[in-house]
């Protein structure tokens, strides 16, 4: 980490000066799977697409449980924008694994984005200076506005063989390449999240420098030291999607809360007088709340104790881990009630459920969303050997 003074920085008082664009563009957003001028100018000089940037390239570097409440706002107001914006900022931590040259080049213009899919079978080939690479990849949210794409591929070597990782397992290796050097294509067609245009996009033997890719695999790799990057990649990945689940929860919570006020169901007398309702409103606002001051709290103490140099251990990663997936359970659990409670007001389109249950069940099913996730930490938490490495 550098020595300059941490200026105080406030993203959460970004998003609330921008709410008004977010809630009046949602529909736009919602048909045209684009997020219109003027807002993505605001988003862009509001700099939240650099919450986890190095400070050293131009970033923000805040603490994570200050990403995670700026992330919760972003998604109250609009799912498809929140999920961008996470996806924005992770793909930013590539950047402590790159030289310290390539990342300011790559992040000069205040409008970068870097948008990529998830790594599958796709390689590339070493060359001299760098690598070749030729392929497809889906799910490339944020694609749209990206300025800049990854590719995450295995690298085949000159005489043919994979290049292995310390682990002995063939490595990913990120290429970063300019958007106009990979070609677009629309295949998200999805019930919800329709805005965050997380297409597919290929890649024809397009050259990519040596300088311009690194290896996301192992965290004591990266150049940018400090208690943000001590965390993993996929570590703050669960953090941000689990900020898009609470804020979608906690805006249909609030929009229940106001219709339950007004709604008097056929043969019944009002939603909010009904005491059944009055319970689960109150046990529905504790759930949520106490799922996210666990998650702040696991956030808060393992970046107090992270090493400046070595990356957390693997009983932090999983505590990361545990306190991010139940955020998301619990936000799910918190919406289907929500949208049971509400009735038929849920079912119309426009309405203040429909969108966002849709959204949440679309970011349910996301790898960071499985429940798997509690199986592996209960096996950590027993002592279980874990097979290479815990993200």
């Amino acid at each position: 980490m550098d020595d300059l003074p941490r200026p105080h920085i406030d993203p959460l008082q970004r998003v609330r000066d921008i709410s008004g664009q977010l809630d009046a563009a949602a529909d736009e957003i919602e048909r045209t799977q684009r997020i219109p001028e003027p807002l993505l100018s605001s988003i862009h000089t509001a700099r939240l697409a650099r919450m986890l940037l190095p400070r050293m390239c131009g970033g923000d570097e805040v603490e994570p449980w200050v990403y995670l409440d700026a992330i919760q706002e972003i998604a109250k107001h609009d799912g498809s924008v929140g999920w961008n914006l996470f996806v924005a900022n992770s793909s930013a931590l590539i950047a402590p694994f790159l030289p310290a040259d390539i990342a300011r080049t790559i992040y000069s213009d205040p409008r970068t984005v870097i948008a990529w899919g998830p790594p599958n079978a796709c390689r590339a080939k070493a060359v001299e200076g760098g690598y070749v690479v030729k392929g497809r990849w889906d799910f490339a949210s944020g694609c749209r506005q990206a300025t800049w794409m990854g590719a995450h591929c295995q690298v085949v070597e000159a005489d043919g063989s994979l290049r292995l990782n310390k682990w002995g397992r063939p490595t990913i290796r990120t290429l970063l390449l300019p958007v106009g050097q990979a070609t677009l294509i629309h295949t998200w067609d999805v019930i919800g999240l329709r805005g965050t245009a997380s297409d597919s996009y290929s890649i024809d033997d397009v050259f990519v420098p040596e300088a311009f890719s690194s290896t996301r695999e192992d965290p004591a790799l990266r150049l940018v030291r400090g208690p943000l990057y001590a965390f993993t990649m996929q570590g703050l990945y669960a953090v941000g999607v689990a900020g898009v689940a609470m804020g979608l929860a906690r805006a249909m919570h609030e929009a229940f809360m106001a219709l339950a006020t007004a709604k008097a169901p056929r043969y019944l007398g009002r939603l909010a007088d009904s005491a059944t309702i009055q319970d689960k409103v109150a046990r529905t606002r504790a759930e949520l709340d106490a799922a996210h001051a666990y998650l702040v709290e696991t956030l808060k103490d393992i970046y107090a104790h992270a090493d400046d140099i070595a990356p957390i251990d693997t009983p932090e990663r999983a505590r990361v881990r545990l306190a991010c997936a139940h955020a998301i359970t619990t936000s799910e659990s918190v919406a289907d009630w929500c949208y049971k409670a509400a009735g038929t007001t849920s079912i119309f389109l426009g309405s203040a459920f429909e969108r966002r249950w849709r959204d949440l069940h679309t970011v349910s099913q996301q790898i960071q969303s499985r429940a798997q996730h509690f199986e592996t930490v209960g096996q950590i938490l027993l002592g279980i050997e874990q097979p290479g490495i815990f993200y």
